[in-house]
């Protein structure tokens, strides 16, 4: 068969994403008891989202169905957070076909900017290296490893050496963050978009 392209290019095998969070009953039933969460070509927030969100929503069903039932709007938001692109379930409920592919795009739309992550405490501020640009007075979100989200704003950044930053436009760098609550290691920081 003859592959063809438009003016926005050529998308083969350009398939939807997996995702099997409305299914977990079905998958520990069928007896799976290790998931894999696919972070080739995503982003360390796409990857630190989804797996807890599918940590979650596995530790829910195991405690009880209807919690996670109740619970599966949260993990569907969870995971549109952190990017959008529509969802198939493979190979689980029979052979795919055209519907589970992708023919006109290849633009994943993230929501959410991945900011750092909470590596210790040091007198009452909380360091980070910082992966993306943020500013003081700014609301972000703190992703708790237990689930739970924190919306705070920035109160103060500071360097390495304690001089004060308004803003932190230097992937990689340092910093440390008062957002007037205290944070924990392994806290993922991160920003709506727009």
């Amino acid at each position: 068969m003859p592959v063809y392209e438009n003016e926005r290019g050529t998308y083969i095998f350009n398939s939807k994403d997996l995702c099997m969070i409305e299914h977990i009953p079905e998958l520990v039933e069928a007896g799976i008891n290790s998931f894999k969460v696919e972070g080739r070509m995503k982003t360390a927030l796409y990857v630190a989202t989804v797996a807890r969100t599918y940590r979650l929503a596995i530790d829910d069903y195991l405690e009880s169905g209807e919690r996670y039932q109740s619970r599966i709007p949260f993990y569907k938001e969870e995971i549109a957070k952190c990017t959008y692109r529509r969802y198939t379930t493979g190979f689980f409920f029979g052979r795919p076909d055209s519907e589970t592919q992708i023919y006109d795009s290849n633009t994943y739309v993230n929501e959410y900017t991945y900011l750092g992550i909470v590596e210790k405490e040091a007198d009452g501020r909380f360091c980070i290296e910082q992966r993306n640009k943020f500013c003081v007075g700014e609301e972000i979100e703190v992703m708790k490893p237990d689930g739970t989200n924190m919306k705070l704003t920035v109160k103060a950044l500071t360097d390495e050496d304690g001089r004060t930053l308004e803003s932190v436009p230097h992937p990689r760098q340092k910093i440390y963050i008062d957002l007037g609550a205290g944070l924990d290691s392994f806290d993922i920081l991160r920003r709506k978009q727009g």
